[in-house]
């Protein structure tokens, strides 16, 4: 379904073998030796959801992409793994971005519990050369459904709800990459019980 020019919902894209490897994978990773934390952003505040990055750290105090978590402990980022790399590189042909090559190099995986939630944002923090080719974000979601929103170019533009539910995807590029969106809240019980979760994983697949 195409949501705006370049805006893209697949709704249960991922079958439900698919959303159990990766809740498994995304379990592992997050408790894994670089761990999943909860952010404190510019200016003090606690982000509402754990967070790992992949392939690069974004750094919540600066708003930058660094090899280590300089915010938090030092560590590096843990790699991108290769099977998340193609499934970021499908989705975005299943978009139509074939005109834009698209290769991840980083993913942000957030965790929701039931009170987590995103202000609304723009992912602008990517390479100037990325932002201005339009190159895609592709965000996949695993376990309870979110109301997420999606707005326009500038921030006073009118806002449409979206429910994201377990195994949907999401692409915004082109035209909509630079779009302002979040997650107002998170409806607990609604991811399918095969999953044995309890609250959401979200990845966001970009290139830097």
């Amino acid at each position: 379904m195409e949501i705006a020019p370049g805006a893209f919902h697949f709704k249960r894209h991922l079958s439900l073998d698919a959303q159990r490897t990766l809740v498994a994978e995304c379990r592992a990773l997050a408790d894994g030796p670089v761990p999943a934390y909860v952010p404190i952003v510019r200016g003090g505040g606690r982000m509402h959801v754990r967070m790992l990055c992949l392939g690069r750290h974004w750094n919540g105090k600066t708003y930058a992409y660094e090899p280590a978590r300089s915010d938090f402990d030092d560590l590096p980022a843990p790699p991108l793994p290769d099977d998340w790399k193609t499934l970021a590189r499908d989705v975005a042909r299943a978009a139509g971005m074939t005109g834009i090559a698209f290769e991840a190099d980083l993913c942000i995986l957030n965790y929701y519990d039931a009170d987590g939630r995103m202000g609304t944002h723009q992912d602008k923090d990517e390479s100037e050369r990325s932002l201005a080719a339009g190159v895609p974000v592709v965000s996949i979601s695993i376990g309870d459904t979110a109301q997420f929103l999606f707005g326009g170019l500038r921030r006073r533009d009118p806002v449409e709800k979206l429910p994201l539910e377990s195994g949907d995807a999401f692409v915004f590029g082109g035209p909509s990459r630079l779009r302002f969106h979040g997650v107002s809240r998170i409806i607990p019980g609604t991811a399918p019980p095969e999953l044995e979760l309890t609250g959401r994983f979200n990845l966001t697949f970009r290139q830097y």
